[in-house]
C-alpha cells in the first residue's frame, strides 16, 4: 500500500527550510529540463521525500510520499477555512500520486474539526496520527517514572492541553494507574463540570483542574505538554528534578536562555525503528529510523497493515485503539523506548542527574574503595561540578571510567577490570602506581607527626635534604633549588628568575613547544590553540622553529634576549626530538650572546629517556632546569626550579630581593620527603637504564608493526618517552564524494556551486576542510578507544597534536609488558586497516 503524508513546519526556520527545499527542487528541474513555466508556478504542497519501499520486522511492505504544506500553525490559525480547503486539495493531489491513505501531521490534522470535516471531504481515508502519538506519550510517562524509580500511584502529573484529543486520552489511560493529574486547560473556571464530564466520575478525586499552569510549578515535577498553540511552559520556573514530555508541535516548552541541567525536557510522542526495518536506503546509517513523529509513524504502520481506514479522527480517541496501534507498532519493529531531549539521545546519566531530586542521597562521603554502584554517581558529579564537556568527550569516545586501585603498571576500575597504564599520568608515575617505598614514605612521615608547612617560619628539614639531593644529581653547577607544586609553577619561577637576573627583557621560545597553561608559561608555549583565548599574554616573547640553530642566532644577535626556554624533546608537541648536537649548539650560542638557557625537563627528566636528565645525552648544562611530574613518584604535587648560584644571586641575592618569589605550599616537608624516596628508587632500581633497555625493545617492535600499515607514519622517541604518529588523510574526500555524485544528477550541481558567491564557497570549503580534519582526528581516537576497550591498554594523544599517540608507561615496564602492547597494537592496526598496499 502507498500512503501520503502532509507535514508542515513548526517554526519560522523550518518554514524557511521547506521554502529552501522547494527552491532547490525547482532549480534542479529547471537545470534538467530547461526553463518551463509549469516549474515556476504556485503549488499547494512542497514535495519533501519519498519512501519507495519500507520493509517492517514482519516482512510487510509499503511505500509513501511526504509533502510539506509550507505554513506554520500560527499562519493556519488566521484562515482555518482556507487551510481546510488546501488540506483537502493536498489529499487529492497525493491520491493522484497513488496514495490510498493520507496522514495529517501537526496542525493539518486539527483544522477541519480535528480531521472530521477533512475526512468527510477527502477522496481517501485520513488519520491525524494522534492515537500512536498518544500511545507513545503514554509509554514516555511510564518509562520516565520507571527510570526515576517512582511508582504510578505516587506520581503527580500536569497535562497541558486538556481536553485536546491527546491530553484527554492520556488522562483516560493514566488515571486507572493511580496517577494524580493536574489538567491544564484554557477555559473559564465556570466550565469545570463540563471538563470533568469527559472522564469517569470514579477518578474525579485524582484530578485537579486549572487554567493557570504557573500554579503547578511549585508542586508538580512531571508534565506532559500537548497543546496546539505551543510555548506554554517556562523551563526557568520548573522545580529542580522536573521532567517535561513535550508532545506538542510547535513545542510547548519555551526556549531556554541558559540550559538547565537539573531538569529534563523530553521530545515526547516520538517513535524509533529497530535494525530489522528498512526504508530502502542504500546505506542503512542514513535511513530516517530514529525519533519519527508518531503522526507519520501511525500512517506508515496502517499502510504496512494495508488498512486504508479512518483511524485517529475527532476529539475523543478510543483508548483501546490507542493501545492497539501501539501493539501493532511494536510488532512491526517500532518502539517508543528510545528517548530524546531537544534532539539528543537521552542516556543513563541524564536520569542520574534528575533521580537525586526524587530520591535524596545522604551527604557525599569519602569511600575508600568505590564500587560499580559509585561509577555513574561519580561521572555525574564530575559533569555537574567540574567539567561537563570533558565528560561528553569521554562518553562519545568510550573513555569514561573510574579507577579505584593503582599498582605498578596496572589500574583497576569500578568493574574490577585491570588496565595497562601506558600514560602514567602523562609521565608523572615513573616508579609505577603506589610503589611500596613511596607509600611508606608518606605513611611514615605522617605517622611520626612531622610538620609539613612550616617553610616561612622556620627552616624545613626535608625540603633542605631534597634541595641538596637535587643539587648533587643535577648536571654542572646547578645547585640552587626553588620548590613549587607543579610543572607550570616551576616554569613560572624560571621565567621570573631569568628576567630578574638579566638586564634584558625578551624571552625566546620554540614553536610547537609546551610549558604549561598559567599566564607566564602560556606566553612561552608555542601552540595558538592554547594561547588565543587568553591574549594578550606577556609581551616581548618571541617564537623560533625548534631545532633551528640559524634562527636562534639571528634572534640572539639582536642583543635583547634574556633567556631561551625549550624542551630537549617536545613532549606535548608530538615527542619531537631535537637534532643531534642541537643542545650543544644552543649552549654555545647562549654563552656567546649572554643569554640564559632554560631547559624544561618536566617530561624528559628523572630517567624517562634513559638518563636522569636528557641534557646529559649531550653533556650540556643549562643555567636553569625545571622539573616536576614524577619528582614525588606521582603521589604528591611538587615542582622544582634549579639554577646556578650565579643566576640566583643576580636575581635574588640581596636582603631586598631574597623573597621576591615564594609559594605557600612549595617546599613543604611532606612532598620533599616523598620526592627523596622517589629519587632513591629511580637510582636503586636503575629505572633510567631500564627505560633505555625496554624502551628500545618496544620501539623496535612498534616500528616492525608500522612497516605493515601505511597509516602509521612514524614511531619515535627515546627511552620510554615514545610516540606513534598516524597519517590517514581525508583531504579532498568530501569534495570528491560530492563530485562523484554530482555528475550523476540530472541537474547541474557543479554549476550551481560555482554560481554561489565567493564568500559562500569559501565558507563551504572551510567547513569541508574542518570535517576532513576532524575525521583524521577521529581515526586516531578510535585506535585509542580500541586499545582500551579490547586490550585494556590506556593511551592518549599529545596536547599539541591529535595525530600523535603518546606512550609513556612507568619506567618499571618489562619486556613482556612491551611485547603485549606491541601485539595489541598490531591487532588494532589490522582491525583499522581497510586498504593495504
Amino acid at each position: 500500500m502507498k500512503f501520503g503524508f502532509i507535514a508542515h513546519p513548526t517554526s519560522v526556520p523550518l518554514k524557511r527550510h521547506s521554502k529552501l527545499m522547494d527552491m532547490f527542487i525547482r532549480t534542479c528541474r529547471d537545470q534538467a529540463q530547461g526553463f518551463q513555466p509549469n516549474i515556476w508556478q504556485h503549488e499547494n504542497l512542497v514535495p519533501f521525500t519519498r519512501f519507495e519501499k519500507v520493509i517492517s520486522a514482519t516482512g510487510a511492505t509499503c511505500s509513501g510520499i511526504i509533502h510539506y504544506m509550507p505554513l506554520t500553525a500560527e499562519e493556519m490559525l488566521t484562515q482555518p477555512k482556507v487551510i481546510t480547503e488546501r488540506v483537502v486539495a493536498g489529499i487529492s493531489q497525493l491520491c493522484e500520486e497513488g496514495a490510498e491513505l493520507v496522514g495529517l501531521g501537526g496542525f493539518t490534522g486539527i483544522v477541519g474539526q480535528r480531521g472530521l470535516q477533512t475526512a468527510e471531504q477527502a477522496v481517501v481515508p485520513v488519520t491525524t496520527g494522534n492515537s500512536l502519538t498518544a500511545y507513545v506519550a503514554y509509554r514516555n510517562v511510564i518509562d520516565t517514572l520507571a527510570n526515576l524509580n517512582i511508582s504510578e500511584d505516587e506520581a503527580e502529573i500536569a497535562i497541558a492541553g486538556y481536553p485536546g484529543s491527546i491530553a484527554l486520552v492520556l488522562a483516560r489511560l493514566l488515571l486507572p494507574l493511580g496517577v494524580r493529574l493536574h489538567l491544564v486547560h484554557r477555559h473559564r473556571e465556570a466550565v469545570t463540570e463540563k471538563l470533568l464530564s469527559y472522564l469517569p466520575e470514579t477518578y474525579h478525586a485524582q484530578i485537579r483542574l486549572t487554567n493557570d499552569i504557573s500554579t503547578c510549578y511549585p508542586i508538580v515535577s512531571f508534565y506532559v505538554a500537548a497543546t496546539s498553540t505551543g510555548g506554554v511552559i517556562d523551563p526557568a520556573r520548573l522545580k529542580p528534578g522536573s521532567v517535561v514530555i513535550d508532545v506538542a508541535l510547535p513545542r510547548d516548552v519555551l526556549p531556554q536562555d541558559e540550559p538547565r541541567r537539573d531538569i529534563l525536557l523530553l521530545d515526547g510522542g516520538l517513535i524509533s525503528a529497530n535494525d530489522q526495518i528498512s526504508f530502502g536506503g542504500s546505506q542503512p546509517e542514513f535511513e530516517p529510523k530514529m525519533f519519527m513523529n508518531g503522526c507519520l509513524a501511525e500512517t506508515l504502520i496502517l499502510a504496512l497493515e494495508e488498512r486504508a481506514e479512518l483511524y485517529s479522527i475527532g476529539r475523543e480517541l478510543d483508548c483501546n485503539k490507542v493501545l492497539n496501534i501501539g501493539e501493532i507498532a511494536l510488532k512491526h519493529g517500532f518502539s517508543p523506548a528510545r528517548l530524546a531531549s531537544l534532539g539528543r539521545h537521552v542516556k543513563e546519566q541524564d536520569w542520574v542527574a534528575i533521580r537525586r531530586y526524587h530520591h535524596p542521597q545522604p551527604p557525599a562521603e569519602l569511600i575508600s574503595h568505590p564500587s560499580i554502584s559509585n561509577f555513574r554517581e561519580t561521572v555525574e558529579r564530575f559533569r555537574q561540578y567540574i567539567n561537563p564537556e570533558m565528560i561528553d568527550f569521554y562518553e562519545y569516545n568510550h573513555l569514561e571510567r573510574v579507577f579505584v586501585k593503582g599498582e605498578g603498571l596496572k589500574l583497576t576500575d569500578t568493574q574490577g577490570i585491570e588496565y595497562y597504564d601506558f600514560i602514567s599520568g602523562y609521565g608523572c608515575v615513573n616508579v609505577g602506581h603506589n610503589h611500596p617505598a613511596i607509600v611508606a614514605a608518606v605513611t611514615n612521615y605522617l605517622a611520626h607527626q612531622q610538620p609539613t608547612f612550616i617553610q616561612y617560619v622556620s627552616i624545613p628539614y626535608q625540603a633542605s635534604l631534597l634541595a641538596e639531593k637535587l643539587s648533587n644529581i643535577a648536571p654542572g653547577a646547578l645547585s640552587r633549588v626553588f620548590l613549587s607544586n607543579s610543572g607550570t609553577e616551576a616554569v613560572e619561577a624560571a621565567i621570573k628568575l631569568a628576567l630578574a637576573a638579566s638586564d634584558k627583557s625578551t624571552l625566546l621560545y620554540c614553536e610547537n613547544g609546551y610549558h604549561g597553561k598559567t599566564m607566564g608559561a602560556l606566553s612561552v608555549t608555542g601552540r595558538e590553540k592554547h594561547r588565543k583565548h587568553f591574549e594578550p599574554l606577556l609581551s616581548q616573547c618571541h617564537a623560533i622553529p625548534f631545532g633551528d640553530v640559524v634562527a636562534l642566532e639571528q634572534q640572539l644577535k639582536l642583543g635583547n634576549i634574556a633567556a631561551f626556554i625549550l624542551e630537549p624533546i617536545q613532549g606535548e608537541g608530538g615527542v619531537i626530538l631535537s637534532p643531534q648536537g642541537y643542545l650543544q649548539a644552543v649552549r654555545r650560542l647562549c654563552d656567546q650572546y649572554d643569554c640564559l638557557l632554560i631547559l624544561d625537563e618536566i617530561q624528559t627528566g628523572l630517567g624517562r629517556t634513559g638518563k636522569m636528565f636528557y641534557c646529559e645525552w649531550e653533556q650540556v648544562c643549562p643555567d636553569i632546569l625545571t622539573l616536576s611530574k614524577s619528582l614525588s613518584g606521582g603521589v604528591i604535587p611538587i615542582g622544582a626550579t634549579i639554577s646556578t648560584p650565579k643566576v640566583w644571586d643576580a636575581a635574588y641575592g640581596s636582603i631586598d630581593r631574597f623573597i621576591l618569589h615564594t609559594s605557600t605550599f612549595g617546599g613543604g616537608n611532606l612532598a620533599a620527603a616523598v620526592a627523596l624516596s622517589a629519587l632513591k628508587l629511580i637510582e636503586e632500581e636503575k629505572l633510567a637504564e631500564n627505560a633505555i633497555d625496554v624502551g628500545s625493545y618496544l620501539k623496535k617492535l612498534l616500528q616492525d608493526v608500522a612497516g605493515d600499515y601505511p597509516f602509521v607514519k612514524s614511531v619515535r622517541g627515546k627511552g620510554l618517552m615514545l610516540a606513534i604518529e598516524f597519517e590517514q588523510p581525508f583531504a579532498g574526500s568530501v569534495a570528491a564524494t560530492v563530485n562523484e555524485l554530482a555528475h550523476r544528477f540530472s541537474w547541474d550541481a557543479v554549476g550551481t556551486y560555482y554560481l554561489l558567491s565567493d564568500k559562500a564557497k569559501y565558507h563551504i570549503d572551510e567547513a569541508l576542510h574542518e570535517i576532513e580534519q576532524g575525521m583524521e582526528d577521529m581515526f586516531v581516537l578510535r585506535i585509542v578507544t580500541k586499545l582500551a576497550q579490547e586490550h585494556q591498554i590506556l593511551t592518549f594523544m599529545t596536547a599539541n597534536s591529535n595525530r600523535v599517540m603518546r606512550i609513556q608507561p612507568p619506567l618499571t615496564l618489562t619486556h613482556d609488558d612491551a611485547k603485549y602492547f606491541a601485539e595489541a597494537f598490531r591487532q588494532v592496526c589490522e582491525d583499522m586497516s581497510t586498504f593495504h598496499y
